[in-house]
């Protein structure tokens, strides 16, 4: 049974090795989507992988925060690839406000992955195993991708999956919110803006966060945006807003057309997505196994240690 070592004494201890990992192991480059967006991407390959992991990441993050998250696997024989979708992390904006989270189709975000994976991942790793390890955002995007694409995964692991958003509104309201906010931003000869109550890139102290319990991990995670201001990215746009809820119409419509084994981690104490829709999505899954991380927040793989062991714990034994 494989197991992970990581803890956050020895995320402590692993100060130095991290980053001596990131330096001696891990490759960046950037591919030119179809459109001509660039894409950054991270990756990982160890002597004699056991199988590839594709890491779809959520919104607002890059592959700089995924780094523990790589060392962990790589060191479990995983070679390890990872792309910061369009419009965040590294890869090129498509406004003219670098912080607003914005995406025409969420189609876009299902073709760059396609073409990361056809372009990157398979010519560096063409024979065995492929999995899909998604955060959020990356979920959605990792479901649309395996409905489109049948074959890429052979097993899915979705943490806090974004199928539903929260607050869940009606989706006749939502509608209408959206209309007004759009039209306001037409009469003023803007072309996108900021959905109601979303802003520029502002971190909140580590009281006051509802991502992580873990000060250590959330600390690291800030400093990183600090530190590399060009991946930081503020609220979601109208746009951005109804291209999701389009999408997760989509998946739960068709959820049952994922036919390969589904592990999804569900954080108990969300306040970002809709657990009661991403129940019913995963009931809706023929081969989904549904688990709750009892008192975690969204943020599962950079929890305190209490809750990211087990849910790593859970992650390798599925993907073994």
């Amino acid at each position: 049974m494989v197991r992970t070592i990581s803890t956050e004494h020895s995320l402590i201890h692993n100060s130095d090795a991290i980053p001596a990992f990131w330096q001696q192991h891990v490759t960046s480059g950037v591919l030119t989507a179809r459109d001509g967006v660039k894409l950054a991407y991270a990756l990982c390959i160890p002597a004699q992988p056991a199988a590839t992991i594709v890491i779809s990441s959520g919104r607002i993050e890059a592959y700089l925060k995924y780094q523990e998250v790589m060392f962990d696997l790589y060191n479990q024989g995983f070679a390890v690839f990872t792309m910061d979708h369009r419009g965040q992390g590294l890869s090129d904006r498509m406004t003219a406000n670098p912080h607003q989270g914005f995406v025409r189709d969420f189609a876009d975000y299902v073709s760059d992955l396609h073409l990361f994976i056809t372009e990157v991942v398979s010519a560096r790793q063409p024979d065995g195993e492929r999995y899909l390890l998604a955060h959020s955002m990356g979920c959605a995007i990792g479901a649309l991708t395996t409905l489109a694409h049948p074959s890429l995964f052979q097993k899915l692991v979705f943490c806090s999956p974004m199928f539903g958003i929260r607050p869940a509104l009606p989706g006749w309201i939502a509608n209408s919110l959206l209309n007004m906010v759009e039209r306001r931003y037409q009469k003023a000869g803007q072309q996108e803006g900021y959905f109601i109550g979303q802003k520029d890139y502002s971190p909140v102290t580590f009281d006051a966060n509802h991502l992580t319990h873990s000060e250590l991990r959330y600390r690291l995670f800030r400093d990183t945006y600090a530190n590399t201001p060009e991946v930081q990215l503020g609220g979601v746009t109208v746009h951005w807003l109804r291209a999701a809820m389009k999408a997760m119409d989509f998946i739960e419509n068709n959820a049952g057309d994922i036919k390969q084994p589904v592990l999804i981690l569900s954080a108990g104490d969300d306040t970002v997505v809709d657990n009661r829709r991403q129940r019913r999505v995963a009931g809706l899954m023929p081969d989904a196994v549904l688990h709750s991380c009892e008192g975690a927040y969204h943020e599962i793989l950079i929890e305190a240690d209490r809750i990211r062991e087990p849910a790593m714990n859970k992650i390798l034994d599925f993907l073994a």
